[in-house]
């Protein structure tokens, strides 16, 4: 039994970017950083950061690009996939890319995130007034 399965939980690194190929498919790519932190023999701590190449595709990739910002939390759930090309200098290039299958957005940034258009309203949380200091169970809605 084979497995190709990767789970990267990390943070955006640029506004990704939407593109279309020639055949007409949605497919957005962008860079996601994860940290590790450890201690050394000494115990002194060490941290290293690894930069990982996401590729989505579909209405996956046109969520992406609405929503993630540089700096979003984003959990990516995929496969590894490494192609290779010829670069403009005649040599070989190879790169690995995570193909995501998967993806869950993190929390919205303080300032909201992009629009895809300018006359969408930000969403607000609505408030909650609390009269009295006793709160009923059947007042929850949920």
């Amino acid at each position: 039994m084979n497995l190709n399965k990767v789970f990267i939980l990390g943070r955006v690194t640029a506004d990704p970017q939407l593109r279309s190929t020639q055949g007409g498919a949605q497919v957005t790519s962008f860079s996601v950083a994860t940290n590790r932190v450890w201690n050394d023999p000494s115990g002194a701590k060490k941290e290293s950061t690894e930069f990982h190449n996401i590729v989505v595709w579909g209405r996956q990739a046109e969520v992406a690009s609405r929503f993630l910002v540089k700096g979003s939390l984003v959990l990516i759930e995929g496969r590894l996939q490494t192609r290779d090309w010829e670069g403009k200098d005649g040599q070989k290039r190879k790169t690995t890319e995570v193909i995501c299958e998967r993806m869950q957005l993190g929390p919205r940034p303080a300032g909201g995130g992009r629009s895809s258009t300018a006359s969408e309203k930000s969403e607000s949380l609505p408030t909650v007034d609390v009269e009295d200091d006793e709160i009923k169970a059947e007042d929850l809605p949920f």
